[in-house]
């Protein structure tokens, strides 16, 4: 009876998520994968503390890709008692699906927030505004993501420390990418990654021959096939991402399964952090206020206050604690306690969506072939076919525009096997925000054709913007301006980036599938010939798209720079026994996907913690 319940409950719950269309996904995955759970993971589900202790020595603020890290590694101190404040609930089956990505957005899972409008971008999306889609569960955005594993150029970690951070140059944060992965591809090179980590990585099982014909492509362009996150990074690859054994592998069930039965490891879902708690007379952090399903809750810190809620939630906690812009707080009414730029220095990678290449061969994902009950079912039972992939994302190529160098690429492409007209407008269309007009101008008319698609992205913005409060109300929504192609050099390097990507898709590899571009032109940029400097620009500022990596709220650097928040060690300017450790803390955002940075940045942050508070006891572990 119990069983069937939870089976009832769990059912409902996903068709919630997913609709009427794949109804038959979630129905067959709450029944046979729930009841063969522990025979595909061993590591069963996490053990969330009902009633919690007065007092901890730390408590961590957010579950997801990096403090899901922070928490596992300092209960490795067995005299450290740790509390993990998670605003969601946990993982289900339908979250380990790694197709299901866009199907997770909008839902309960996300914080679904919207970037305001500046008439510079986001101009196809309703209200011009850009989905932001953010982790509202235990294992945060590593649970939303596409799962894409990419680490970013040794550049960008070298730079780090010539801004003045020591100890986060290349070779330093290259141990924590080891320290974390557990690689599967038999292939790799032992000098650039580990095995054995908690953190699985490896190739989706499946995959079309559009990806083989990508990489070959890059090679016609003088981009050699290789591993991306090597010793250098220009080149085209499969792309490898966090899953395990075909299911998606989130911080939650990397760092957290494995540790649940920690006795001084205690987890709270459903927990919104409200506000810290701070003696104004020596600015030390001393607890956390939070509600919890619907009751206020106290707790306090022994040690310190450790804030890993992400680039957009951790500013905002600041901002309500009196943490921040003087004048921001002020005009809110919040008593300033530190004056700090927090919520400046926003960065995300900008990518020119909706570039549509046309082939006249069934190998591309089209929701309508694929019959459900027989590919769900052979996702159960195998792990494998094309519900295993990367949230549909197959191939990664990192190159080099006219303004960059083949050191230092400066834009990566994500090549999906399937573009915004693949399932006839069910769900990606609506997870982007598209207008509906422009859906129906454009991709309606090749709904369920074969097609695919290249995502040329920004990898160095010089753009910036901010995340300011709404209000002093802890449950809405902070302001968030992207900022997107702010710079006119922003623009100028993706316009390069998208003819490149092009180039690619004429290449002499396509021909097999005859391949070409959807040449029908955006309604708002007809005035532009199509595929001229003019037309891209317009294309971009019409179709802007996040990939989902906001950083830089909570800027790391030397105690010279005015516009850093925490210093190299990610201790909190001016407050006591507060630190950051998330991606808010990138000084520049990294060149590539974020995931594995803020893993990494959860690990050697984890580290300092130990250092600090154990000295030489800790160096001989």
């Amino acid at each position: 009876m119990v069983m069937e319940t939870l089976l009832v409950s769990t059912a409902a719950k996903t068709l919630a998520i997913i609709g009427n269309t794949l109804w038959l996904i979630p129905l067959l995955l709450a029944g046979v994968t729930y009841m063969n759970y522990d025979r595909h993971d061993p590591e069963g589900k996490i053990i969330e503390r009902q009633n919690l202790y007065k007092e901890y020595d730390f408590i961590v603020i957010g579950g997801g890709s990096a403090g899901a890290v922070v928490a596992s590694r300092l209960s490795e101190i067995p005299t450290w008692n740790v509390l993990l404040l998670e605003a969601g609930g946990d993982e289900n089956e339908i979250t380990d699906v790694p197709s299901l990505a866009a199907y997770l957005q909008l839902t309960d899972v996300d914080w679904s927030y919207k970037t305001e409008p500046t008439g510079k971008a986001c101009l196809g999306m309703k209200n011009n505004r850009c989905n932001w889609p953010r982790g509202k569960i235990l294992g945060g955005s590593s649970v939303l993501n596409y799962m894409i594993y990419v680490r970013g150029n040794k550049n960008d970690y070298d730079n780090w420390e010539n801004l003045g951070n020591p100890g986060w140059n290349y070779e330093n944060v290259l141990y924590y990418f080891k320290k974390s992965e557990d690689n599967r591809n038999p292939y790799i090179n032992a000098k650039y990654h580990g095995k054995g980590g908690y953190q699985t990585v490896q190739e989706s099982p499946w995959r079309t021959p559009l990806v083989l014909a990508f990489i070959q492509a890059g090679t016609e362009m003088g981009y050699p096939h290789r591993d991306i996150n090597g010793e250098q990074q220009a080149g085209f690859m499969v792309a490898q991402g966090t899953i395990r054994r075909g299911s998606r592998c989130s911080t939650a069930k990397a760092f957290l399964r494995p540790v649940r039965t920690r006795k001084n490891l205690h987890i709270a879902l459903n927990s919104h952090v409200t506000r810290l708690l701070i003696n104004p007379s020596d600015k030390k952090v001393y607890g956390v206020e939070f509600r919890r399903n619907g009751r206020r809750q106290i707790v306090s810190a022994k040690k310190e206050v450790i804030l890993s809620a992400g680039a957009i939630n951790t500013p905002q906690i600041m901002m309500l604690s009196g943490i921040g812009p003087q004048e921001h707080l002020s005009s809110l009414g919040i008593p300033v306690l530190q004056n700090l730029r927090v919520g400046e220095n926003l960065q995300d990678h900008v990518a020119m969506g909706g570039l549509t290449f046309l082939v006249d061969k069934p190998v591309a994902i089209i929701q309508d072939r694929f019959e459900a009950f027989g590919m769900t079912m052979y996702y159960v039972l195998k792990h494998k076919g094309p519900m295993s992939t990367l949230g549909g994302v197959e191939g990664l190529g990192f190159v080099s525009t006219k303004y960059g160098n083949r050191s230092w690429p400066d834009i990566q492409f994500h090549m999906a096997p399937a573009s915004i007209n693949s399932d006839n407008g069910a769900r990606v269309k609506k997870s982007l925000g598209l207008k509906d007009s422009l859906y129906k101008a454009v991709y309606e008319p090749i709904a369920n054709m074969d097609s695919w698609t290249i995502m040329p992205l920004l990898l160095r913005p010089k753009s910036t913007g901010w995340v300011r409060l709404r209000s002093k109300n802890p449950f809405h929504y902070p302001l968030i301006n992207a900022n997107y192609f702010d710079d006119p050099f922003d623009v100028q390097t993706l316009v390069e980036g998208a003819k490149i990507a092009v180039k690619i898709a004429e290449s002499r590899a396509f021909k097999q599938f005859n391949s070409k571009v959807h040449a029908v032109p955006f309604p708002n940029c007809r005035k532009y010939p199509f595929g001229s400097d003019a037309y891209w620009e317009c294309h971009m500022r019409t179709f802007s798209m996040t990939i989902y990596h906001p950083v830089g709220t909570c800027k790391m650097g030397p105690e010279w720079d005015k516009d850093a928040v925490v210093d190299p060690r990610l201790r909190v300017y001016g407050v006591k026994n507060l630190r950051v450790i998330d991606a808010s803390i990138m000084p520049k955002i990294v060149s590539g996907n974020t995931n594995a940075p803020v893993i990494m940045i959860g690990e050697k942050g984890a580290d300092l913690v130990k250092e600090d508070w154990l000295g030489n006891d800790f160096k001989l572990r």
